[in-house]
C-alpha cells in the first residue's frame, strides 16, 4: 500500500494514493483504433467519470469514427492532445502547417473522412482545397466540440493531461503547450505537492504507476491495446483491450 502522506524523505518522496474527489477513469491515446476503444468502453465501472487524455486521431484507420462516437457522449470528459492541436493548426493555416500534421498522422485522418487525394507532398494551393474538403466534411459542431477541448482535468490529488506537466509548477499554473507538448523534466523530476499525473503521449510496454506519475498510452495504432487506468481511492486499477 502506498503511503497516506506526501513528504520528502532523504532525498525520495513518499506518494499517497491517487484521489480523485470521485472515480475516474482515465483512458490512454486513441488514434483512430476504433475497435479497442468499443471493447474497452464496457470494461468500465459505471460510477466512474470517464476522461480521454487526447489524441483520438491520426496513425491509426478509424479517426472519424473515434470523433463522432466520443463527441456523442455528454458523460465523456475529453481532453485536448497534440494531434488535435495539430490538426486544428491545418484547419487554420493548412499551407503552414499541413506538411508537419501530414507527417504525423493526418494522411489517416483525411482518409477517414474520406478527403481522396491528399499526399504526403501537396502545393499550398492544394494543402487549402483539402483543408476545405475536411472542413466539410468534419461540419462545424465537430470543428467546434474540437477547439472547445480543454488541456486538463483537475480532481482530489489527480491532474489528467495529454502529455505529463511541469514537475516545478502548480497543477493550476501548467502552461498549455506543457500539457498538449510534454515537459523535458516530467519523466525525471517528483512533484513535490502530492498531485499524481495520468499522462499519454510516451508510448509505453505498458500502463504503470510509479512516483507520482501513471502512464496509460500503450500505443494502441502500433500495438493493437488500448489501456485505461481507474482512480478511487485505492490502488490504481489498469485495464486494456485488443482488437
Amino acid at each position: 500500500m502506498l503511503s497516506s502522506l506526501f513528504q520528502r524523505f532523504g532525498r525520495r518522496a513518499v506518494f499517497s494514493n491517487p484521489q480523485p474527489d470521485a472515480p475516474i477513469c482515465v483512458i490512454g491515446d486513441v488514434h483512430g483504433c476504433m475497435r479497442q476503444l468499443e471493447n474497452l468502453l464496457p470494461q468500465i465501472p459505471q460510477d466512474h467519470r470517464i476522461i480521454f487524455v487526447g489524441d483520438y486521431v491520426d496513425r491509426g484507420e478509424q479517426s472519424a469514427d473515434v470523433l463522432r462516437l466520443i463527441q456523442s457522449r455528454s458523460d465523456f470528459t475529453c481532453l485536448m492532445g497534440n494531434h488535435e492541436d495539430m490538426m486544428l493548426a491545418f484547419l487554420r493555416d493548412p499551407e503552414q502547417h499541413g506538411p508537419r500534421w501530414l507527417r504525423y498522422g493526418g494522411l489517416q485522418t483525411l482518409a477517414s473522412f474520406a478527403v481522396n487525394g491528399a499526399r504526403a507532398e501537396m502545393s499550398g494551393d492544394e494543402l487549402v482545397e483539402c483543408r476545405d474538403t475536411l472542413m466539410t466534411k468534419m461540419g462545424p459542431e465537430l470543428i467546434q466540440w474540437l477547439k472547445a477541448l480543454k488541456p486538463f482535468d483537475h480532481s482530489g490529488n489527480v491532474l489528467v493531461t495529454h502529455a505529463g506537466a511541469n514537475p516545478n509548477t502548480a497543477a493550476d499554473q501548467q502552461s498549455e503547450k506543457t500539457l498538449m507538448w510534454g515537459h523535458p523534466d516530467f519523466r525525471s523530476v517528483d512533484r513535490k505537492d502530492g498531485v499524481w499525473v495520468v499522462y499519454g503521449h510516451t508510448i509505453v510496454d505498458r500502463a504503470t504507476a510509479h512516483r507520482g506519475r501513471i502512464a496509460v498510452d500503450t500505443g494502441a495504432f502500433a500495438t493493437g491495446v488500448l489501456s485505461a487506468v481507474c482512480l478511487n481511492g485505492g490502488e490504481p486499477a489498469f485495464l486494456m483491450a485488443g482488437l
